[in-house]
């Protein structure tokens, strides 16, 4: 489905100087923000290759760019790690309403366009979610010649169209209008049909590429990755106050919204009281303050904790016992979702528990690092976490399986350095198939 990369021995038919890369990624965060830090590694990879990258990105919630000077004419930017940062003050997230988060998506759309258009660029990297950083980099290859890669940490519109059908969000009023779901799928087969350069971080969302036009001699998958040194089982844990030392702590960290299903795990909760087992919810979401009133009420063995920067939430795992992987029982999330506290919870060497089949379950039964229950199964969630929490040999067992799985499969330097491969070859000259596969089996 997608091709090897690798640099060629000679290094013959690669570009010679560095390249002038726009990176699109409306979401970015650096490491000191709570939320996901993909785009902070590649673009560090990138710029370590020797090329020049300026990202674009907007104010999103719980993100920390680097920058902290004021705002002039919507914009800011400077020097972060390596990178230009051109940050527009646009503020986007989970907490808002449809019709806020869409008009940021177009706000953001629109100043990128102006971004891509204003000056030569060798390539650009539209990074989606949002599916809208699709606009200007179809621009600049439509108007200027760019060529460009199209990045799919999330498939829209196929994943809001799937939970809206799951739950009738039509009728709360909290689902994608039709025509925008039509517009959005145009949007969408665009992108990967004229993308030199499809990324996807799994198989089944690379299905959703080739649907879509996608050419499979473009479609590459790089995985979602940890940073092995940060989240780690060695380094000094930290327990939040008021969960006694005694007690086991199985955490989740991530967002509270309708699509992670978090009721799921207060009524695992209601199964779990006096049992010595805690359960600790890291993050925010529309959905946080009716299961914080729930918990309160129904007196259960939970603690919600604000989002953290990765180096705390690190601490945390570290003195946890077990980790959380919850999602709201919507058949396609099993093979098209990539969630980061999946693989930071292996990297922190944790044993996994989920209600997701599919993908994370296949890598939690091959790996021997995790348990899976079905979805929406309260009884043997509670089952399942204490199996663990009171059989201390299995889970140890099961933690170090879950490191050497973050190691072999996980680590987010690798899948950098993949990424610099895929963004010299798209601007450059790949060589010839029988070369690049003679250093691939070399390499491995």
């Amino acid at each position: 489905m997608h091709a090897p990369e690798g640099r060629p021995p000679d290094g013959s038919g690669w570009p010679r100087a560095g390249l002038r890369i726009l990176y699109l990624h409306q979401h970015f965060s650096t490491p000191n923000g709570t939320t996901a830090t993909r785009a902070w590694h590649h673009a560090s990879a990138l710029a370590a290759a020797g090329h020049s990258v300026t990202l674009a990105c907007g104010r999103y919630d719980g993100a920390i760019t680097g920058l902290d000077g004021p705002f002039r004419r919507g914009r800011r930017q400077g020097r972060v790690g390596g990178f230009e940062v051109v940050e527009f003050d646009i503020r986007c997230g989970n907490s808002q309403g449809l019709v806020a988060r869409t008009g940021a998506f177009l706000r953001f759309a629109a100043a990128a366009s102006r971004m891509a258009l204003g000056r030569r660029w060798d390539l650009v990297i539209a990074s989606s979610t949002p599916l809208t950083v699709a606009i200007p980099a179809l621009l600049a290859r439509r108007l200027r010649g760019t060529p460009f890669i199209f990045e799919i940490r999330d498939p829209w519109p196929e994943l809001p169209a799937a939970l809206s059908r799951r739950d009738g969000a039509a009728r709360q009023g909290g689902a994608v209008p039709r025509p925008v779901l039509r517009l959005m799928g145009l949007l969408a087969n665009a992108a990967c049909r004229e993308a030199a350069a499809v990324l996807a971080l799994t198989e089944g969302m690379a299905r959703v590429a080739l649907t879509r036009g996608a050419e499979p001699d473009r479609l590459r998958v790089l995985p979602q990755g940890a940073d092995l040194a940060l989240f780690h089982p060695g380094i000094a844990p930290w327990r939040p106050p008021g969960i006694a030392v005694q007690e086991s702590m199985a955490v989740y960290a991530g967002a509270h919204g309708r699509a992670n299903g978090l009721h799921q795990l207060l009524d695992a909760a209601v199964r779990l009281r006096r049992t010595g087992l805690h359960l600790v919810l890291v993050g925010e979401g529309s959905e946080k303050p009716a299961l914080m009133a729930r918990a309160a009420a129904e007196q259960l063995p939970v603690t919600f904790l604000e989002p953290m920067p990765k180096a705390h939430l690190a601490r945390l795992l570290a003195a946890a016992e077990i980790g959380l992987l919850c999602l709201a029982p919507v058949p396609e999330f099993a093979e098209w979702t990539a969630p980061n506290k999946l693989v930071e919870g292996l990297a922190a060497g944790l044993p996994m528990v989920t209600n997701v089949p599919g993908r994370a379950a296949r890598l939690l039964a091959e790996g021997g690092c995790g348990l899976t229950v079905p979805p929406g199964d309260a009884d043997a969630l509670a089952a399942a976490l204490l199996a663990l929490a009171t059989d201390p040999p299995r889970r140890l067992a099961m933690a170090r399986a879950a490191r050497i799985v973050a190691e072999r499969q996980f680590d987010q330097r690798r899948i950098a350095a993949r990424m610099v491969a895929v963004v010299e070859a798209v601007a450059g000259h790949p060589p010839r198939r029988a070369t690049w596969q003679h250093d691939q089996a070399r390499a491995g």
